[in-house]
């Protein structure tokens, strides 16, 4: 029976590798997600990063000894590799918890500090496949990274709860007259720096972009009471499902307080600014009645890249002021 699940393993993997592998190719995506807990006896995550694989191990009780779970586990990473043909010291194995709450993806796991640069839509950015809980750039929201460098044109841009930066990135690329970064992680807001200097976009790196990029150390809750109303023209807000940081003066629930984020974000835009809004949270139910915009747009299927369609578990809106 072991052997017979090893091999279903392989040829699902196998299956679903050929048929994503053939998309990416063809729309020019060199970091995609490949399995996502397709076979419940191999609840992986696998994503590729150009010539890298991360694979993350969900927790959950497996009833299997120590002994027993190292052999599985070397078992399934030979599978990968050889379906992959990525040799298993290319290959970054973490150990991954549904909904961390607390622990959230600011802590550090490890030391290896593994980074590298990968490329996206003719941009570049700095992953770590080692080092944190999350790689550095969230592949679910390619698509929309992509609306936020369409629309940034001479607007001024905000980016809450930045992380790495990413969007901050697509925006200065697609012409922004001034970006700004919020977030309260001071690693991430260097990281989101060192992305903007590696497409020439910041000081170690002359260009013209030099000047308009700002990083901003805060929590966003906080940020948001103090911003000018009507300054800006493009919001980015993906807050985490929940964070109790001790830099924090309070917690933050996304379904308690998101109506308070999305008007005080509202607040400081422009008539006909455009907020996007993500969230993680399964259960998330938007209050439009609250909140004090002229249109709200769900657009979490527009938004859905190729290897998330099916297996993804987010939601992101389109709120006009």
């Amino acid at each position: 029976m072991h052997e017979e699940k090893i091999i279903m393993f392989s040829n699902r993997l196998q299956k679903v590798y050929r048929h994503m592998s053939k998309q990416a190719k063809r729309l020019g995506v060199t970091c995609y997600r490949v399995y996502d807990h397709d076979l419940p006896e191999f609840p992986f995550c696998v994503e590729v990063y150009e010539d890298k694989l991360y694979v993350a191990e969900y927790k959950r009780r497996h009833r299997m000894s120590e002994d027993e779970h190292e052999e599985w586990l070397r078992e399934s990473l030979n599978v990968i590799s050889e379906i992959f043909g990525i040799q298993t010291e290319n290959i970054f194995l973490r150990l991954r918890r549904r909904k961390q709450g607390k622990l959230g993806q600011y802590q550090k796991e490890s030391a290896g500090q593994h980074e590298f640069v990968v490329h996206e839509n003719g941009l570049k950015f700095l992953v770590n496949l080692s080092d944190y809980l999350d790689t550095g750039l969230f592949l679910d929201h390619r698509l929309t990274r992509e609306k936020v460098k369409a629309e940034a044109k001479d607007k001024k841009v905000l980016n809450l709860f930045c992380y790495t930066g990413s969007f901050s990135v697509y925006a200065t690329a697609g012409g922004a007259q001034e970006v700004v970064s919020v977030d309260l992680s001071k690693t991430y807001l260097d990281w989101g720096k060192r992305n903007m200097q590696l497409n020439g976009f910041l000081a170690n790196s002359p260009s013209r972009e030099e000047g308009k990029c700002h990083f901003i150390h805060e929590d966003v809750k906080q940020y948001l009471k103090t911003i000018e109303p009507g300054h800006f023209d493009l919001v980015i807000l993906d807050p985490p499902t929940f964070s109790n940081s001790q830099r924090m003066e309070d917690f933050l629930d996304v379904q308690r307080d998101h109506v308070e984020l999305i008007n005080d974000c509202l607040r400081g835009m422009k008539p006909g600014a455009i907020l996007y809004f993500s969230t993680n949270y399964t259960k998330f139910v938007i209050d439009e009645e609250q909140i004090k915009a002229t249109a709200i747009g769900d657009i979490t299927k527009q938004t859905t890249p190729f290897d998330f369609e099916g297996k993804l578990h987010r939601y992101c809106f389109r709120i006009t002021r």
